[in-house]
């Protein structure tokens, strides 16, 4: 299946096709959007739900590597990047809002992750909860509010099944459906998504960091307004995140 030292068997990257900082969508048909806002960005790979593009920013290398929807998929994209050297993960992608005073447009900062489903199950027990980085997390809300987007920050819900979210009353088990929900939006999640869980628990496993930006296009949850958002919103936050943190790292270094 491919080790540190050649192509990894999905992502068909090997060591040096990333940067140790990557960004992870879901479709791969948002990477050029965000790799236009690399330096010197060039294509690396495509191969399934996969593609890569790696380029630099403040001099720094850095990726975005799509993951496919769902937990599955993000797993095995985030298990090769970490064997080809990738140590820093921000999720960036669209989410419904479960709280009601979220606006379509706004940012959810995500700071954890209830993990509704089943591919985390197979790393850890679900008694153990999928957190971000606080570095991370730091990062992103400094750039949310140096770019002016408005956000919110918190917990998001990670789930399996997207119909079953958005068309409850269709599903056989709608009751209990209904009332997992009630529970989640009552505990103070605000979005539903369906990666960022599997990519915090892993990235605590092997010690990397990670966080998540997510832009609020929908649910009944959500309050509809005249005001005129940014389509690219979560992508710069996100960049501006990545720009803090290489700034930050060498920092360190420096000391």
């Amino acid at each position: 299946m491919g080790t540190e030292t050649e192509k990894q068997y999905h992502i068909k990257v090997g060591p040096g096709g990333v940067g140790g900082y990557v960004l992870l969508p879901g479709d791969p048909g948002r990477c050029e959007s965000i790799a236009a806002y690399f330096d010197d960005a060039k294509f690396v790979s495509f191969n399934r739900e996969h593609k890569v593009y790696t380029g630099t920013l403040d001099g720094e290398k850095v990726s975005v590597v799509s993951t496919g929807m769902g937990c599955p998929s993000t797993a095995i994209a985030v298990e090769e990047l970490i064997k080809v050297g990738a140590h820093t993960f921000i999720r960036v992608g669209t989410s419904g809002a479960m709280q009601p005073d979220l606006k379509l447009g706004d940012l959810a900062i995500v700071n954890a992750a209830i993990r509704d489903e089943g591919t985390t199950r197979q790393y850890l027990p679900i008694e153990y909860p999928a957190v971000a980085d606080l570095e991370v997390i730091n990062a992103l809300v400094t750039a949310a509010n140096k770019l002016g987007y408005d956000h919110a920050v918190g917990v998001s819900h990670t789930k399996d099944s997207f119909y079953s979210e958005t068309e409850p009353d269709r599903m056989p088990m709608a009751n209990y459906l209904h009332q997992r929900w009630d529970a989640w939006v009552g505990g103070g999640a605000i979005c539903s998504e369906m990666e960022a869980s599997v990519l915090f628990v892993l990235a605590g496993i092997h010690r990397k960091r990670a966080g998540g930006v997510m832009m609020v296009i929908g649910s009944d949850m959500a309050t509809i307004t005249g005001k005129k958002h940014d389509p690219d919103g979560m992508i710069k936050t996100a960049v501006e995140a990545l720009r803090i943190l290489i700034r930050q790292d060498r920092e360190k270094k420096n000391h």
